[in-house]
């Protein structure tokens, strides 16, 4: 294996490295709602993807400084923001929503059809 690769690789690892964003999740007879902390990340930046079971969500943090200053200190190493989650059978998931509000995304996944209760109608006979 050259330096190159090497180099390439660690690159790849270190710009592929993302903040593991704080989520609740709240289920309820219709779906679930699942919250998620994503400070920094502009709604532009923000890429929600559902493929199959999975969900991911994925932001890239655009802190502005005003011009002419630097940062000194930076609690924050990594620029974005990376989370997936598997979402169970009993979601629909063609029928998400989102909503993001002052670094808050708001996620509704409702439950699919045959997975909501339902009241069976007893027949008198």
């Amino acid at each position: 294996m050259s330096e190159n690769t090497v180099a390439k690789t660690e690159e790849t690892t270190r710009s592929e490295a993302a903040l593991l964003p704080p989520a609740d999740v709240i289920e309820d007879d219709e779906g679930i709602t699942l919250y998620a902390d994503l400070p920094g990340v502009p709604k532009d930046k923000l890429n929600l993807h559902v493929e199959a079971d999975t969900l991911s969500i994925e932001g890239e943090v655009a802190l502005d400084l005003p011009e002419g200053m630097e940062s000194s200190h930076a609690e924050v190493g990594l620029p974005r923001y990376r989370r997936v989650f598997t979402l169970s059978r009993e979601l629909d998931a063609g029928k998400v929503s989102a909503e993001f509000s002052q670094g808050v995304l708001k996620l509704r996944i409702p439950k699919a059809e045959h997975a909501q209760p339902r009241r069976i109608e007893v027949q008198v006979g």
